[in-house]
């Protein structure tokens, strides 16, 4: 095993270490009183763990992507033109979407405190626009490769 590896291993266990020390504590600290503080500090502490993680695991999978990027060229245009496939959907998904505030029970709540906004209502439109495109290449795509697989 190399340098590299014997140091990953260690912050591997190191990970799971922690995070099973803080599982086991919130299992031990459990209480059926909705106001009991320490049971809120442990869900708090689990819950900032966990975004620990996933803002590590985001960091590790960005940069071992940048890292294959910049060491395989034909990965680099691979990975470039799949981020230009990404931003043609979302530019498409941003012109489709509306501005117009939804009309929904309570929607005078968000209006008032300012969390529904146009703005807001046309970046929700655009994800949802950009999930509706993508849905419907991966379900054509299937189809495609099946109905190509029948030709073969």
């Amino acid at each position: 095993m190399g340098k590299t590896a014997k140091i990953v291993t260690i912050i591997l266990w190191a990970l799971i270490i922690v995070s099973t020390i803080l599982l086991v504590s919130l299992f031990v600290n459990i209480s059926d009183v909705d106001t009991d503080p320490t049971m809120g500090r442990w869900i708090n502490s689990n819950l900032i763990w966990s975004y620990i993680l996933v803002a590590i695991g985001a960091g590790v999978a960005v940069l071992s992507g940048l890292f294959h990027m910049f060491t395989d060229k034909r990965a680099a245009k691979s990975g470039l033109i799949a981020l230009g496939f990404m931003a043609v959907v979302f530019l498409v998904a941003y012109l489709l979407a509306s501005p117009e505030i939804p009309q929904f029970i309570g929607v005078d709540k968000f209006l008032a405190d300012g969390t529904l906004n146009e703005r807001v209502a046309k970046l929700t439109d655009t994800g949802l626009y950009a999930t509706y495109i993508l849905i419907g290449l991966a379900i054509l795509s299937v189809a495609s490769s099946a109905v190509m697989r029948l030709f073969r």
